[in-house]
């Protein structure tokens, strides 16, 4: 079974102010953290929504601006073009990437619960949110949520969803106190 992992990058980081996917931490971009911790849990990354030096990278489907669902459909279609089973899922802000199971035995989608954008998806639901998306208004993840049947699981790694300079700023410190490079 192959998995891809799929770095949801598209957004307009309007919270941020600015290209979140470049802010510095530790002296280098976040969205190469966020490389680092899926390189070690899939078969070949990508980075959706833009592009990324270094990096593979595919536009948001069917239209720009469609947010997370937009960077998750064209991974889906990424993944049909190139025979992958599941996309592991994660956005260019949240550090550290927690592990998340392989091969789940009963194909379901699962996401870890209270952060939508970490999931694996089986890519047999790619038909069903390109459908969903070009007759549906709802673009939230939760409306996929529901539409795909993908289940919550509890995590006991504590990561952090850095969506402000302010935000980003104190995991630094955070991580700078505990002697973490």
């Amino acid at each position: 079974m192959r998995r891809l992992g799929a770095i949801i990058a598209g957004g307009k980081a309007t919270r941020f102010g600015s290209d979140k996917a470049a802010a510095q931490l530790n002296g280098r971009p976040l969205i190469d953290h966020v490389a680092d911790g899926l390189r070690e849990q899939v078969d070949a990354l990508i980075v959706c929504g833009r592009a990324w030096p270094g990096m593979e990278w595919v536009e948001d489907t069917p239209f720009p601006d469609m947010g997370p669902l937009g960077g998750l459909n064209a991974a889906f279609l990424y993944a049909q073009q190139n025979g992958f089973d599941e996309i592991l899922t994660a956005g260019c802000d949240v550090v550290p990437v927690p592990e998340l199971p392989r091969n789940l035995p009963d194909g379901r989608a699962v996401y870890i619960d209270g952060h939508y954008l970490f999931g694996v998806w089986p890519v047999a639901l790619a038909p069903i949110l390109d459908r969903h998306l070009r007759n549906q208004g709802d673009l939230s993840m939760r409306r996929w949520i529901t539409v795909s049947g993908a289940q919550a699981i509890a995590m006991s790694d504590t990561f952090h969803n850095l969506n402000t300079p302010l935000e980003l700023a104190q995991y630094a410190t955070q991580q700078s106190q505990m002697g973490v490079r």
